[in-house]
């Protein structure tokens, strides 16, 4: 029998609609985990929007925004354990904030330092710009999870483009093979850089590319955070059981690819309205607003609070004193080994080597 393409049906799991109404029945998420998860979303929005004015102002270096795409990464995150693993690309900072990481040291590593990777105790990988190699990374360390008897996940963020890789599907592979602890979760922004996803793969959905690695596949409206969050519980209790899950969040990157991108070179603006009006924010505080248990003085707040927590963020990134080369040598393995000792005493004083 032919198996013809895009014959698979593929559900998207959705709960909350553009106008953050219920479709299809409640959750079971309390008013505190939603009130949460609302306050994570308006905090990386209002870092992602002062981080661009940063970029702009020459204070930090070439920046990814997330915005558009907080729900995807804030209600998958909050799912996670403490014992959870994330291994970022580096579009991650809403799902690397809500999982311990220092909005500091994200500073940091945007203007090039090199505590910029310490994620000072938090389960997370330094951010990958190898386009799908952070797969690699993460289907390792489920391996090692698995092989020490740890209860731990590791999830891997990438881009819709990043499924194109190479990389990307070897490490499906061998999580299918292994039956390894792996939630890899594709936020499916619509663009690789400048090329839309219609020309970026033929294949129906993302969610379906699980089938031929022998791994489940999940479709959710990424915009969504009701689902985003609901189905990545779902797919780490399975990923716990040894069973490896694709999870494709449909969403939008509202802004450019990096702050080098120019988006309006060939994205019509039409289109960036239509999904403007998803916005994730706006669906989920008018969820909020109509459950009676949030309003306006409480918005303005929140946001009066995040501006705060992202100013002393970054005074204290830019306040910290410049990396040295030498201090490369101390980061590369737990213990230094005799020839890393011999090259970092070789660097001269002005940062240069012998």
């Amino acid at each position: 029998m032919w198996i013809e393409p895009n014959e698979l049906p593929v559900n998207k799991v959705q709960y909350l609609d553009e106008n953050g109404k219920l479709t299809n029945g409640a959750p079971e998420v309390s008013d505190d985990e939603l009130i949460a998860m609302y306050k994570w979303m308006v905090q990386a929005r209002v870092f992602d929007q002062r981080a661009l004015k940063f970029q702009r102002q020459g204070r930090i270096g070439t920046y990814a925004p997330l915005s558009g795409q907080e729900a995807a990464q804030v209600g998958s995150a909050f799912a996670l354990e403490r014992q959870d693993w994330i291994y970022p690309s580096y579009r991650e900072g809403a799902a690397l904030f809500v999982h311990g990481f220092p909005m500091k040291n994200f500073f940091l590593y945007t203007m090039g330092h090199l505590k910029g990777t310490d994620a000072e105790g938090a389960n997370v990988f330094p951010v990958q710009i190898i386009i799908g190699a952070q797969c690699l990374h993460a289907v390792g360390g489920a391996w090692a999870g698995k092989y020490q008897g740890e209860n731990s996940v590791s999830v891997t963020y990438i881009g819709d483009g990043g499924t194109s890789e190479g990389d990307f599907h070897e490490a499906l592979n061998f999580a299918g093979v292994y039956k390894l602890p792996m939630v890899f979760f594709v936020q499916n922004n619509q663009w690789a850089i400048s090329v839309p996803r219609s020309k970026q793969t033929a294949s129906g959905t993302i969610a379906q590319k699980a089938v031929a690695h022998g791994i489940t596949g999940i479709q959710v409206d990424g915009n969504d955070v009701l689902a985003v969050y609901t189905t990545m519980k779902q797919a780490l209790e399975r990923a716990r059981s040894g069973q490896p899950v694709l999870v494709e969040a449909v969403t939008y990157r509202q802004g450019p690819h990096t702050t080098a991108d120019d988006p309006t070179k060939y994205r019509n603006k039409s289109d960036v309205d239509e999904w403007l009006a998803k916005d994730p924010l706006k669906r989920i505080k008018a969820f909020l607003l109509d459950k009676g248990i949030w309003n306006e003085e409480l918005e303005q707040r929140e946001f009066a609070l995040a501006e705060q927590k992202v100013t002393e963020a970054f005074e204290l990134a830019a306040n910290t004193p410049k990396s040295k080369v030498e201090d490369i040598f101390e980061i590369v393995y737990e213990k230094k080994t005799s020839q890393l000792t011999e090259q970092q005493q070789s660097v001269s004083s002005e940062g240069v080597l012998k």
